[in-house]
């Protein structure tokens, strides 16, 4: 299991980011921005392996 940012919106965030540099903001005034989504993946296999229930709401995929 592990709980991590949610990848693609920080990849739109950085998109942002280049777009204001392009448009001669210095990288440094650019203020730090921490991810607001967050995923939580789940290895299913493992889980069953070590004889754990995963609650089906939480085995779908999510929708995006």
């Amino acid at each position: 299991m592990s709980y991590g940012p949610y990848l693609i919106d920080q990849y739109r965030r950085v998109a942002g980011y280049v777009d204001r540099i392009l448009k001669s903001e210095r990288p440094a005034d650019l203020p730090v921005q921490e991810p607001t989504k967050f995923e939580l993946a789940i290895n299913l296999k493992s889980a069953k392996a070590l004889g754990l229930t995963v609650p089906q709401t939480c085995s779908l995929a999510p929708t995006r």
